[in-house]
């Protein structure tokens, strides 16, 4: 009784530094979100490194208060081949929304800022569609099959649009974050898909083709993240409350150049069934490394 009493008291203190922590740079992320909008170049790149800055701030004092207040033991291994200076695309297992605590809290400083592909409609949400631009996370326009049956003439058009709002990145390194099974891991969703993994839901290549058409002579590097939870999944509520004692976390770090050369993927890739083939095998390998790995990690 008195355990979990000191667990939801921890948790209340918790939330509400991620919350004043939230509101004192949220401030001039949209402030500075606003100043962005004034369409000259030097300056929109100026902006930007401020805001990228006030977004690490605030990922590092949440950091501070995980360190201060959640009590938990972190095993962290394959991070000494990083830098801030480089670009990467990453990949990850996905079982929470923990996940997303972890990946800022092992790679802020250690890599550029990590950004999310963003459907180009989420560009209107309300104040955060504006600082979504502002800190350049990516915005995507995917057309459907049946819009292209109809519209032949706008086949590539997408990827070109794509490509173009990447552009920015050729100057300033980036991190491109891509959680490839497309939703978090239950035992439903395993069943649902009848995946051959133990652990881990079926990976979907299309995102991370999507992004190495769009990105691939800019990203340098691919980082492959395996998080593992030993003492079961945790909520978010489990996290802030000190409830998770132990996160084990291992990232391997393979050359872009090499998928390229190798021949896993190409540029074709969306215009050919055995370049797709091809693909996809190459990811279920590594899904199956990661499986397995996960399996030594819980054992």
């Amino acid at each position: 009784m008195l355990k979990n009493l000191c667990h939801h008291l921890l948790g209340v203190v918790s939330v509400t530094i991620y919350f004043i922590n939230t509101v004192i740079w949220a401030t001039p992320i949209i402030l500075l979100s606003v100043c962005k909008l004034i369409p000259v170049r030097l300056w929109q790149t100026f902006i930007t490194y401020l805001l990228d800055s006030c977004a690490t701030a605030w990922i590092g004092v949440n950091n501070l208060n995980q360190r201060l207040l959640s009590n938990t033991t972190w095993h962290v291994n394959g991070l000494s081949q990083l830098t801030p200076h480089d670009w990467y695309l990453i990949i990850a297992n996905h079982q929470s929304w923990v996940d997303i605590l972890v990946l800022q809290r092992i790679f802020n400083r250690r890599i550029p800022f990590l950004k999310f592909f963003l459907k180009k409609e989420l560009i209107w949400v309300p104040i955060l569609g504006l600082a979504w631009w502002a800190l350049d996370f990516p915005f995507m326009r995917r057309y459907t099959k049946a819009f292209l049956a109809k519209n032949p003439h706008m086949k590539g058009k997408d990827m070109e649009t794509t490509r173009r709002a990447c552009e920015k990145f050729q100057y300033k390194p980036v991190s491109i974050m891509n959680f490839v099974e497309g939703t978090r891991f239950t035992k439903a969703k395993h069943d649902a898909q009848h995946s051959p993994f133990t652990h881990l839901l079926k990976p979907r290549a299309g995102g991370v083709a999507f992004v190495l058409s769009a990105m691939g002579d800019q990203l340098h590097k691919l980082i492959d993240v395996t998080i593992d939870y030993p003492n079961g999944v945790p909520s978010f509520w489990d996290f802030v409350s000190g409830k998770v004692k132990e996160i084990r976390v291992e990232v391997m770090v393979t050359p872009i150049k090499d998928i390229m050369d190798g021949g896993f993927f190409s540029d074709t890739y969306f215009s050919d069934p055995e370049q797709r083939e091809r693909f996809q095998q190459w990811l279920n390998s590594r899904w199956t490394e990661k499986d397995q790995l996960l399996t030594t990690l819980k054992s």
